[in-house]
């Protein structure tokens, strides 16, 4: 038996929907896992939660394993909660903008059996193509403006691993492409919420007619456009003999629209993604056609073709599965995406992304979908606390940083739970950090501050 550990009352309490998912003899370890994990620094190991809870020293560490490899839970309930916790906190109404892209998880080992060689973006460039071992996992996330941080943040609400086709069919199972999963991912989003209109903001690789053809009843799809893509107009509405015509005449290419005179072009500043900063100035011109290609389903969409007048960046298209959808809104939904590579970044440096240890499959397949989880309840606890907590970022002489990071909202609540676990402080007391003397600030901040 594992000694019973002293949590914080609050927040466990704040965790309840959650622990729900699991059974009553686990759901103490897990609420210490996830307090652990909140208070670790450095490699979100099991030990390493175990090692700041003070638990070093117990013989039932195994009961902690166990919750990751071989106790029975539903991952897909946990996303659930989640994802309706989010939407109620962020997106009261509207639509709800889902950034769906993947990313390499870098392991290496005997005993990492999923892992396979994959394309590495971050160390690849023009020149030069590398490619790394280790995990690929496709991520869903909710693309929202965090108030205390005044900018778009990604918070993840699904996690998947995508393995490769060698090792499905060494272990006997039917192969998904990186497509099929997105496709699966974002339909059981819909389900979940199936009264709410959902727009799915893709990068280039998921442009795909067959994706965007079983996406488009249920959502809007947004994603890039290739500029020598087939674009055709739409057949005309009656036809009185022969075969039903699929298109019409093909409209000029992307490409070649740019050095048409014809083209008509807007200018507009580009979206932001802060309140503090300004985008540039950009040219867009827009209209709507039939994206064909030999065998495939015939899509409707709007393209936007977009240039850059000072040069920093060559020309670009998106297109949009919603004809009827503002250019401007096009622009916009595809600008949130980019906040899903800082999740991505922050998530390896302060939540221990690709640091944990377990070898075990199914162990494998949990931990860092529960990590990228984390990372949205940590987001969520700051902003239905924001006013106790009193969240400031942490400027220094050469960082005048406008807002709070993830870094200062993680940080703020690792000061939290320590004082209220090892001090059990009353709320007149919350405010210890504002009275403590300068050396034990400095202390303490530079613990809480530590990836």
């Amino acid at each position: 038996m594992v000694r019973p550990v002293v949590l914080p009352k609050s927040f466990v309490a704040w965790l309840w929907p959650y622990l729900e998912a699991f059974s009553g003899r686990t759901r103490a370890t897990v609420a210490a896992l996830t307090v652990g994990a909140v208070l670790s620094v450095g490699p979100r190991t099991v030990a390493n939660a175990l090692r700041v809870l003070g638990l070093a020293d117990e013989a039932g560490f195994a009961t902690f394993h166990r919750v990751l490899n071989r106790n029975a839970w539903s991952g897909l309930v946990l996303a659930r909660t989640l994802l309706h916790a989010l939407v109620g906190a962020f997106v009261p109404d509207g639509p709800v903008v889902i950034g769906v892209d993947h990313t390499l998880e870098r392991r290496r080992g005997p005993c990492i059996r999923p892992a396979s060689q994959y394309y590495d973006a971050v160390r690849s460039s023009k020149k030069r193509r590398v490619t790394s071992h280790g995990l690929r996992w496709l991520t869903a996330m909710l693309l929202v403006e965090v108030p205390f941080a005044g900018r778009i943040w990604g918070l993840p609400v699904l996690t998947a691993l995508t393995p490769s086709r060698s090792w499905c069919q060494e272990h006997g199972r039917h192969y998904r492409s990186v497509n099929d999963w997105a496709r699966a991912v974002l339909r059981r989003l819909h389900r979940w919420l199936p009264d709410r209109l959902l727009v799915a903001v893709m990068d280039g690789g998921f442009a795909a007619l067959d994706l965007l053809d079983a996406l488009s009843p249920s959502m809007i799809v947004v994603t890039r456009l290739r500029l020598d893509a087939g674009l055709f107009d739409p057949p005309p509405a009656e036809q009185h003999y022969g075969r039903p015509a699929v298109k019409e005449a093909r409209q000029p290419s992307l490409r070649a629209r740019l050095s048409d005179p014809a083209t008509v072009w807007r200018r507009a500043v580009q979206a932001s993604r802060t309140q503090w900063r300004s985008g540039g100035w950009i040219e867009y011109a827009s209209g709507t056609a039939l994206w064909y290609h030999a065998g495939k389903p015939v899509v409707p969409i709007l393209w936007v073709l977009v240039r850059y007048p000072d040069g920093r960046r060559g020309p670009e298209a998106f297109l949009c599965t919603e004809p009827t959808v503002p250019p401007r809104t096009v622009l916009e939904w595809f600008n949130r995406r980019w906040s899903m590579e800082t999740t991505y970044e922050e998530s390896r440096a302060h939540i221990g992304i690709a640091t944990q240890r377990q070898w075990s499959d199914p162990a494998i397949f949990r931990t860092t979908p529960l990590l990228f989880g984390l990372y949205s309840l940590i987001t969520l606890y700051v902003h239905q606390h924001a006013d106790r907590l009193a969240l400031s970022p942490r400027r220094a002489l050469w960082y005048p940083k406008p807002a709070p990071t993830f870094a200062d909202a993680l940080a703020r609540l690792r000061q939290h739970l320590w004082f209220e676990q090892a001090f059990a402080m009353s709320p007149e007391n919350t405010d210890m950090m504002k009275t403590a003397p300068p050396l034990l600030r400095r202390l303490i901040e530079s613990v809480c501050y530590a990836p």
